[in-house]
């Protein structure tokens, strides 16, 4: 928009101009630009007092000028300020143009002529006069001229002897100014602000002296204005914004007052007579309908102004449509100035009729707006003007596309920021259900610079198909082909013919057509880049650099199109023909700029014959840089993919799988798609890299005799088949000739082969090799690289070797006949087989182990290879438990054989320890050393005591090779299970027991509390013995424990142990003290645990012998007191049963001798004696409840009766701290008398007991045999339980008293508890049993 006239298209926003403080800038400083004639007229208005240099008063203008809105976007929903101003700043004066122009000198003024403005076309002086319509003039006059309001600062002195004079100065100035202002026909506002001294009053009386100065001045309240001193930024920043705020308001009442002077004025529908009527020229004025579009504009711009762009828009179109009517435009004749002065009109309108579209978000609106603007353009300069088949008519397209790109930057849409990544906007609402073209969507603006840049390449065609006379300057030309040409060339807005494109030998420049196209493409390109529009891009970067190149700029060239080049989708979607025609652009530049390593590439690219041939180019690549030599030579490492490469590669392995330490047969086919008359490529090595266990295969060149080239290579028409041998080269076998010889050897050992590597255009060379396997798994080959080493350039070209179908399964078994390989998987990849293991792994491994024993494992490696093999053990072994609290143990490995190589290596062999993670523990990588031929190796294998039965996979391997092959690993694999058991099971019965010894008193004081407590040094010393006074009671333990081994143990003894007893809590008090800590608190509970002696092992034989599956029986006899009398509540009591055991001695087959049972003897004592732990189930002893105990003793009785005397105690417990009484009644019964009290109430005091006793006398032998049985009766399970029952009427029988105890207070029954042998509960009917032995007494377990 730069070549439209200044104002023209500038936004229109309420001109503000401050009076009184010098400008900080020179960029704010009011000065506009006025005309020679119109200065001389000009009005000045200025202050007599001086400018202000406060800094208060600097702070304010600086706010107010930093609030400027000139740049603001031009968008509605964006900024919304309550205010928008364009500021400048004049110290004391400024200039107005005249309201009415004075004629000028030597033209007299007609009776009664009326002066009009300097801007109307009514003024002689006016460039309007006397029949233009409007100008960019006009719109200056309101956008820098006359400001809508004017802000004049004074400083109120605080003097009081000179206050009143000050403020006298301060109003004689401001009505000055007043009276000015009014003078000049402005309408301008007039506002004050006053800053008051920092050391003045701030009181009412200053307020009443700026009241007392805008009443003499005559000024609205609105208009004054106080900025108090000593204020901060944020107090100055809130009421300056209040301040700018109400002048806002002010300016908009003067411009809606010159909106309705201009709308009064079309009202009148009479065109104003001139000031004096035009004598030259065509003399005539403007009509009507001119006036109509000048009044229509100038309701627009004011409207603006005032930012109705709704009205501002309704008043432009009607403006336009008058304008280009039959009315106006088409009376004015295409070789006037002033149709050109139409045209510019029309542009500025539908420019400014665009703006306020976009200002409103009506986006398609704009563009359709911009679209009718350019066809009503075409359709006048078609009819009325010289036609479109010209430069200028191409100069405005061009113009118009770039003034829609600025308008779009100016707005800031945010919905098209690049960030967006939008290509263009939806339509409106109102319109969003019309059929819409693609074009008529509001695009990014590089849309429109590309655009812009089509519209300039047609300029340039069209000023170069211009004839020489035509660019002829107007002095060398006839006047008849002058006059001719001004009507064959359209020059608005553009320069004529001979300054478009002049001459060759004209010593002044014509137009740059380049420039200006390079600038819209390199914008256009931006915008798309940034959207990620690669095509458009790519497009628009080869036309820049067309464009570059004509100015030879080949750095920028290069530095466009190596992008663009290297990551260009036209060469993988195959479209040769732009890809070289960037090829060829890059090549060219990078040529002329040094940029030798593009040149080879690109070179090397252009040598498929996929691309076009060039005519008269020598397609030789090792000549790419004649002649040229640089120093140093140009490296290019080309990626598989970056190019069109002119070689493609294929690898196939014939058979699908092989054998470690044998070899394979394989083919390398490298076939060249070079232009058929280009020149062999003599590469100087190729590398194909495998993922597996093949070393890198190497091929380099070397150029063979005739005579073994007629014997080795085969041939058949474009196929050379070439067998070549390989051979394995380590990094010493290498010479370090080379500068990379470093890097050489980091390569390792490599499989290397000779043979000629030349390639001719439109051959293949196959090469057949055997390659060497050395290790199991899977192999495939990855890639390949050529390189091709000259003079002048090395270059590496890099494959991927792909499954392509239709090429990569050919097998050549000679070069005149092909074989397809079919295989399910790809011809890539080989699968290696390990070598059959000849070292065997032996071990006798139990079926079962038991926790709580070490374990140790004898594992046998023989080699049964023919030669040493140096081994290396690994051993993993695995939880297969799912249980996540198990992990595998650690253990030990060490080599126990005795047969070394030398009595170094057994002196330095050292046993390794595993690493454990999880339910992993291993040992990687134990160097057994050389196991020789038909020898064999033992490795232990140490496992700690396992505490929990589990179930673990032990693997192991050994990993070896052979002397003579190094190359080729071989591993032997064997697994193995460990199985953890626990070798005994347990079941536990708490029975109760009676206390022989009383109960302490609860009345006896001295017997509560030991005797004698121990001294503070005793404590110390712990030499004191804390005395239990507390309540005691007798339990007994049954424990029935199980062998669940599958072999026979040895138990050597069984004990009971206490796990844990609860501990009281420490009394914390708030001692500050320095003094030690006491020593903690004796168990409340105190237990003692006896074991009867017929429950014990065997010691004299060591132990007792326990077979699988068999049970055994031991009982524990318990003693519990408590600490203290007071602590009669229920204690836990923990426990576990502890088992010593051992294992039995291997037995032979055959009778020991006597040296071999004392060897065994001695084994047996040396034997690991293991301790197994079986944690018991919670008990709870004591409690406040009362418990009743039932106890027999079994009294002699006489020689002749088989029936003994049974003596029944019944004991009462009242641990509680209550006094309680018991109902205790006998029940007579027909089996057995009974002496004691038959009913009776047992008061019990508290805590203590109390016994009953009775004695029962049998009356009967017991129940006898069954009637009518027989032993013939029945099954055989039967008939046993029928023996087992007779057996047991043999021994006694049971009978049930029936005791009641009764709580006297609850009239409650309680249970009668047995607590001897001969005693049980009755768990059919309830109550208790009492046994009448008649034999040996009750079966175990009869209790």
């Amino acid at each position: 928009m730069d070549d439209y006239p200044r104002g023209s298209l500038d936004h229109n926003i309420p001109f503000l101009l401050t009076l009184g403080v010098s400008p900080p800038n020179s960029s704010s400083v009011h000065n506009p630009e006025l005309g020679k004639t119109l200065k001389d007229q000009a009005i000045e208005v200025r202050s007599d007092l001086p400018s202000l240099d406060l800094p208060p008063a600097q702070a304010l203008l600086h706010y107010i000028q930093e609030r400027d809105a000139s740049n603001l976007p031009c968008i509605a929903y964006e900024h919304q300020f309550r205010y928008r101003f364009r500021v400048k700043s004049a110290e004391r004066s400024f200039l107005l143009p005249p309201r009415r122009a004075r004629l000028p000198e030597g033209i007299e003024a007609p009776p009664g002529a009326i002066l009009h403005s300097p801007f109307s076309p009514l003024t002689p002086i006016s460039p309007l006069y006397p029949d233009g319509l409007i100008d960019a003039q006009w719109t200056l006059k309101h956008q820098e001229m006359i400001p809508s309001v004017v802000l004049c600062f004074y400083n109120l002195v605080s003097d009081p002897n000179q206050s009143t004079l000050s403020d006298n100065h301060i109003k004689s100035d401001v009505n000055k100014m007043r009276n000015l202002l009014i003078q000049a026909g402005y309408k301008i506002k007039l506002a004050i602000v006053f800053l008051s001294d920092p050391s003045g009053d701030h009181t009412d009386h200053l307020q009443d002296r700026i009241e007392i100065i805008r009443r003499g001045c005559a000024l609205d309240p609105k208009s004054v204005f106080l900025m108090p001193p000593n204020e901060n930024h944020e107090d100055l920043a809130r009421m300056a914004e209040n301040m700018l705020i109400t002048l806002y308001g002010a300016s908009m009442e003067y411009y809606k007052e010159l909106g309705r002077h201009s709308r009064k004025k079309r009202a009148r529908g009479v065109a104003p007579p001139p000031t004096v009527p035009p004598t030259t020229g065509t003399s005539q004025t403007l009509s009507l309908a001119g006036w109509n579009v000048r009044y229509d504009f100038k309701s627009a711009v004011l409207a603006e102004f005032r930012l109705e762009m709704e009205n501002a828009q309704r008043s432009y179109e009607q403006a336009y449509e008058n304008l280009l009517s039959s009315e106006v435009v088409e009376l004015i004749p295409s070789w006037s100035p002033r149709w050109n002065e139409a045209r510019l009109l029309a542009d500025v309108i539908a420019i400014r009729s665009i703006r306020c579209l976009l200002w409103g978000a009506q986006n398609s609106a704009a563009v359709r707006r911009w679209q009718f603007h350019r066809e009503r353009m075409v359709d006048l300069v078609e009819r009325l003007g010289r036609g479109t088949s010209n430069y200028g008519w191409e100069a405005w397209q061009a113009r118009w596309a770039i003034v829609m790109a600025n308008l779009m930057e100016k707005a800031g849409i945010p919905e098209l920021d690049p960030a967006e990544m939008r290509l263009y906007l939806n339509p409106e609402k109102n319109i969003m259900g019309e059929r819409l073209q693609p074009w008529e969507f509001l695009h990014h603006t590089g849309y429109w610079y590309r655009l812009a840049s089509r519209h300039l390449y047609a300029r340039r065609a069209r000023a170069r198909a211009m004839p020489e006379d035509d660019r002829r300057p107007p002095g060398s030309s006839p006047a008849s082909h002058i006059a001719s040409r001004g009507f064959t060339y359209d020059t608005f807005m553009c320069p004529e013919p001979h300054e478009e494109f002049p001459l060759e030998h004209m010593t002044y420049k014509g137009v740059d057509h380049n420039g200006m196209i390079i600038d819209c493409l390199s914008r256009a390109l931006d915008e798309f880049l940034q959207r990620d529009q690669a095509r458009l891009a790519a497009e628009l970067s080869l036309e820049l650099a067309r464009e570059l190149s004509l100015r030879q700029e080949w750095a920028k060239v290069v530095e466009l199109l190596r992008p663009i080049w290297q990551n260009m989708s036209f060469r993988k979607e195959r479209w040769p023909t732009l890809a070289e025609e960037v090829s060829w652009a890059l090549r060219a530049a990078a040529s002329k700029s040094g940029e030798l390593g593009e040149v080879v590439t690109i070179d090397w690219e252009l040598l498929e014959r996929g691309f076009t041939k060039r005519k008269n180019w020598q397609y030789d690549i090792t000549k790419s840089l004649q002649p040229l030599t640089p120093d140093p030579k140009p490296l290019i490492n080309l990626a598989d993919g970056q190019i069109i490469s002119p070689i493609s590669a294929t690898f196939v392995f014939r058979d699908e799988e092989g054998k470690a330490g044998q070899t394979t047969r394989a083919q390398l086919c490298l076939r060249s798609n070079a232009h058929a008359d280009s020149a062999p490529i003599p590469f100087s090595r190729i590398e194909v890299r495998f993922n597996g266990s093949i070393n890198t295969l190497v091929l380099k060149h070397q150029v063979q005799e005739e005579e073994e080239e007629g014997s080795k290579r085969q041939k058949h028409g474009n196929i050379v088949l070439c067998p070549v041998p390989l051979e394995d080269v380590t990094p010493s076998d290498r010479e370090p000739a080379t500068e990379d010889s470093a890097e050489e050897d980091e390569r390792g050992t490599e499989l290397q082969g000779t043979t000629d590597l030349t390639l001719s255009p439109g051959h293949t060379l196959v090469f057949v090799m055997d390659v060497p396997l050395r290790e199991q798994g899977e192999v495939i080959a990855l890639s390949l690289t050529v390189s091709l080493e000259t003079e002048s350039f090395d270059l590496h070209q890099s494959l991927k070797l792909r499954d392509m179908p239709n090429m990569s399964h050919i097998w050549y078994p000679t070069p005149s006949t092909r074989k397809r390989i079919t295989r399910p998987i790809s011809p890539l990849s080989l699968r290696i087989l390990p070598r059959p293991p000849k070292m065997e792994i032996k071990s006798e491994i139990k079926e079962q182990y038991y926790t709580n024993e070490a374990i140790t494992l004898d594992f046998d490696i023989y080699n049964a290879e023919d030669v040493e093999a140096p081994s290396k053990f690994d051993a993993l072994l695995f939880c297969d438990e799912d249980e996540a609290s198990l992990t595998a143990p650690s253990f030990t490995v060490e080599v126990v054989s005795e047969q070394q190589q030398t009595p170094e290596e057994g002196k330095n062999k050292k046993s390794s320890t595993s690493s454990s993670s999880g339910r992993e523990a291993k040992v990687s990588s134990y160097l057994l050393g050389d196991i020789q031929p038909s020898t064999t190796t033992t490795v232990r294998l140490h496992f700690p005591p396992i505490e929990r039965p589990s179930r673990y996979e032990l693997t192991l391997r050994v990993v070896y090779h052979l002397s003579t092959n190094p190359g080729t690993t071989i591993i032997q694999t064997a697994v193995f299970q460990l199985n953890v058991l626990n070798p005994f099971e347990a079941n536990y019965e708490l029975l109760p027991r009676v206390h022989p010894d009383p109960w302490p008193s609860f009345f006896d004081a001295e017997g509560i509390q030991p005797l004698s407590l121990p001294s503070s040094q005793e404590e110390e010393d712990n030499d004191a013995v804390v005395s239990y006074k507390g309540l005691h009671q007798s339990w007994s333990l049954l424990t029935r424990y199980a062998s669940f081994a599958s072999e026979d143990l040895k138990v050597i003894d069984v004990d009971v142990k206490v796990l844990q007893q609860p501990q009281p809590q420490p009394i914390q008090g708030k001692s500050k003290t320095t003094n030690p800590p006491p020593p903690p608190p004796p168990p409340p509970m105190t237990c003692l645990i006896t074991r009867h002696n017929d429950s014990l092992p065997e010691p004299e034989k060591g132990g007792r012998l326990m077979k699988p599956h068999t049970i055994e029986t031991t009982s524990f006899d318990i003693v519990a007191q408590k600490i203290s009398l007071d602590d009669r509540g229920p204690a836990p009591l923990d426990l576990a049963m502890v088992i010593r055991w051992k294992r039995l001695p291997t037995s032979p087959e055959t009778s020991p001798s006597p040296e071999t049972e004392k060897e065994e003897e001695e084994e047996e004592e040396t034997e690991t004696i293991n301790t197994t732990t079986l944690p018991c189930p919670r008990f709870s002893l004591f409690g406040i409840e009362p418990r009743v105990l039932a106890h027999v003793t079994y009294l002699d009785t006489h020689l002749d009766s088989f029936t003994p005397l049974i003596l029944l105690r019944v004991i009462i417990e009242n641990a509680s701290n209550h006094f309680l009484t018991f109902g205790v009644s006998m029940d007579t019964s027909s089996e057995f008398a009974f002496s004691g009290p038959k009913l009776s109430a047992v008061p019990v005091l508290p805590v203590s007991r109390r016994e009953v006793e009775y004695r029962l006398l049998p009356t009967s032998l017991g129940p006898g045999p069954a009637s009518g049985s027989s032993d013939s009766g029945g099954t055989e399970e039967e008939r046993e339980e029928k023996k087992k029952k007779d057996k047991t009427s043999e021994q006694g029988y049971w009978i049930k008293p029936g005791l009641t105890v009764r709580d006297k207070y609850f009239q409650k029954v309680l249970r009668v508890i047995p607590a001897s042998e001969g005693v049980r509960v009755d768990a059919k009917e309830g109550g208790f049993l009492v046994w009448v032995p008649t034999g040996e007494g009750p079966d175990e377990g009869d209790e």
